[in-house]
């Protein structure tokens, strides 16, 4: 609280912020995490951030997501690397500037650590490499969408098992998903997000052609890509 949220007062609001994670991880390096925050029906508020807190892990701010004024309710899926047993938490930001939080206790270890699934020469190869699909509708979610990306996203923990030389951190730490000129959500992100970053998201259609993505690693790298936004043609 102190650190990210200069002491605020933060609400445990599960019934505002839902938040979706296995209690025992399958696997620490890749925990999925799933998580929105719905207004009451007639509340003139608005979400405007949900920023993701790993406490254990050795940087605990795993992302920022920052919302669009337009986005409106949006639930947010990704997958995290998780270090040890610990508190994972939401924290949703309203427009009156109030705090509301979700918290599941994940019992998971080494994922901070863990190696890449592949080379670092079959990484770069791909690096950047961007899919984007408008996922089927259903009653529950008739407007939602997926992207992935390709890249290492190092954290900076992991070992090389061949030089034992531990690989030096980059990964992505700024994205944005625009919807036409308007944004989705951007999001400001630091270790714990996987290797090769998805995001499923909901959204509201706002009659734009296309969805855009923008996208800069630790090194420098940028990365872009755009599709149409209809189901035919994702």
């Amino acid at each position: 609280m102190r650190l990210f949220f200069n002491d605020a007062s933060i609400v445990e609001d599960q019934g505002l912020v839902k938040f979706e994670a296995p209690a025992r991880a399958d696997d620490a390096a890749l925990v999925p995490m799933s998580f929105s925050a719905k207004l009451p029906e007639g509340d003139k508020r608005r979400v405007v951030k949900l920023t993701l807190v790993i406490d254990q892990n050795p940087v605990p701010l795993a992302a920022v997501f920052t919302l669009g004024e337009k986005t409106g309710d949006t639930r947010i899926s990704t997958r995290a690397r998780v270090n040890s047993y610990t508190n994972v938490r939401v924290v949703a930001e309203l427009s009156d500037g109030s705090l509301h939080m979700a918290t599941r206790f994940i019992k998971a270890s080494g994922g901070c650590s863990a190696p890449m699934a592949k080379s670092m020469e079959e990484a770069l190869a791909t690096l950047g490499l961007m899919k984007f699909r408008i996922l089927p509708a259903t009653p529950e979610t008739p407007n939602e969408a997926l992207l992935m990306i390709r890249h290492p996203n190092n954290s900076g923990l992991q070992m090389d098992q061949v030089t034992r030389l531990y690989t030096p951190s980059r990964y992505i730490d700024k994205l944005a998903v625009y919807q036409g000129q308007d944004l989705v959500f951007s999001m400001a992100a630091g270790i714990s997000i996987s290797e090769d970053p998805n995001f499923r998201f909901t959204y509201k259609p706002n009659g734009a052609k296309e969805f855009r993505v923008e996208a800069e690693d630790t090194a420098g790298k940028t990365f872009s890509g755009a599709w149409p936004a209809t189901r035919d043609g994702a």
